[in-house]
């Protein structure tokens, strides 16, 4: 396995890419992301551990959208002799998810535990700060009083928490797929994970920049058109249009969110090949 170094433009191609593949399967992509969104919320409300466990499945995630992306992305002729383009269909990822998710539980359970102790010490890092409120809200579930969440000190712990925790989503990025594509053992993929973002740094920032661009734009026409339906259903049925306006809202919440997760394999794809 070799490490690819990428010019900054190419962070906004992974951006299209990922938009482009989303688009060959969008109800497959958007049912794995509402998959995981149930079992982490329903796994998130077992007492104390629940505030772990979601941090277990993070790299069961992560590379379930890698599969499903990468069968997408061959299923379209990428690569292909004859550039034919086939549809991919949704069995076909789903049932490529369940082998990788099968065959690299052991190691994906590795990097979970790893995840959810780093995780920890964040949160435990923010005691320094603010004396333990942050820690105490939660792990103990402890709602904070008004004038304990508008101090300064809750909100440096929760900035600082914040800050702690981004080099767990780059160690993360890259380690569950080096794992099932390249075989790496656990620890080495989170090192190679942090080494390759550090490597590549100006293509990833340009990369979520663009993300964020993009997010924005989607919003902003989706409020948009939202106000011209509740503004035309105050002719009629208040209630009727103010629910198409937030089952549009969350409609592309949801489509946003598979979206950026279905060009995170294009990432990974470029950033690394085989030796």
């Amino acid at each position: 396995m070799k490490l690819n170094l990428v010019p900054a433009r190419t962070g906004v191609e992974w951006v299209r890419l990922g938009l482009r593949n989303f688009w060959r399967q969008p109800l497959a992509f958007v049912s794995l992301f509402l998959l995981f969104m149930a079992v982490i919320s329903s796994v998130s409300q077992l007492p104390l551990v629940g505030r772990f466990l979601p941090l277990m499945l993070l790299p069961f995630s992560t590379l379930a959208f890698m599969v499903a992306a990468s069968v997408a992305d061959s299923a379209s002729g990428n690569g292909n002799a004859t550039g034919d383009v086939k549809k991919p269909t949704g069995a076909l990822m789903f049932l490529a998810v369940a082998r990788a998710m099968r065959a690299e539980w052991r190691s994906l359970v590795v990097l979970g535990l790893i995840s959810a102790v780093y995780f920890f010490l964040t949160v435990l890092a923010t005691a320094v700060v603010d004396g333990g409120q942050f820690l105490r809200s939660y792990f103990l579930g402890e709602a904070p009083a008004k004038e304990v969440l508008e101090s300064s000190r809750f909100q440096v712990a929760n900035m600082l928490q914040l800050c702690l925790t981004l080099p767990l989503v780059a160690a993360m990025w890259h380690a569950p797929a080096l794992v099932h594509w390249h075989q790496v053992a656990p620890v080495k993929s989170i090192f190679f994970s942090l080494v390759a973002m550090f490597r590549n740094f100006s293509a990833y920032a340009l990369f979520w920049l663009v993300w964020c661009g993009v997010v924005l734009i989607s919003l902003a026409c989706v409020a948009l058109i939202a106000t011209v339906v509740i503004g035309v259903g105050s002719l009629g049925s208040d209630a009727g249009a103010m629910a198409v306006g937030n089952v549009l809202m969350v409609g592309t919440l949801l489509a946003l969110a598979a979206m950026a997760q279905a060009s995170n394999w294009f990432t990974f794809r470029d950033t690394f090949r085989a030796d």
